[in-house]
């Protein structure tokens, strides 16, 4: 069990007898009443997003996923397929389980396919991910009074907002946490 006071963001928990992963929450204390935990709730298998409020102390049960290392192969339509590194079984998931992920996959990337009492339920990608840059406009010194941004698209489809010296073909380091620029590389 997970009390209200040891939430993060990306746990997962059982709630009404389904999957939710946490994507946000708040702690609000408002006059007299007692704390509340306002929480934003993404259903793992559907992939709708809901947000519920809770009396703070409340205990959720922990959902235990199990991770195993598998490599993005390819996209076909709606389905994306992985294959497991260590048996080369392959696993196909849609775009509803894997959510803004696919903003984020490249064909041979590693990564953690997450199931839950033996279903495959997602992935879990890395922190950050490097993707080259597709299209952006050129950025002119002087357009600005300080550093300013642009849009770039990804390799991936990704719409980000970069500095302005970032040109079309250079290769970025992405926060998938974010979706923010971190550096080139």
């Amino acid at each position: 069990m997970i009390s209200t006071g040891e939430l993060k963001k990306g746990i997962t928990i059982e709630l009404d007898g389904e999957l939710y992963t946490i994507l946000d929450y708040q702690h609000l204390k408002i006059g007299r009443g007692s704390a509340q935990v306002r929480m934003k709730l993404r259903h793992v298998r559907v992939g709708h997003i809901i947000e519920r409020t809770f009396q703070a102390g409340d205990r959720f049960p922990r959902a235990y996923l199990d991770r195993r290392p598998v490599q993005y192969l390819y996209s076909d339509g709606d389905f994306y397929h992985f294959m497991d590194t260590e048996n080369f079984e392959q696993t196909a998931l849609n775009s509803a389980q894997l959510g803004d992920a696919v903003n984020y996959l490249k064909e041979n990337q590693t990564l953690d396919l997450l199931s839950y009492r033996g279903d495959s339920i997602g992935v879990e990608l890395p922190i950050t991910v490097e993707l080259r840059v597709e299209e952006t406009d050129p950025g002119f010194k002087g357009d600005t009074a300080t550093g300013g941004n642009k849009a770039a698209r990804m390799e991936t489809g990704l719409v980000i907002q970069v500095p302005l010296f970032i040109n079309t073909g250079d290769k970025i380091r992405v926060d998938t946490r974010t979706g923010t620029y971190i550096e080139r590389v």
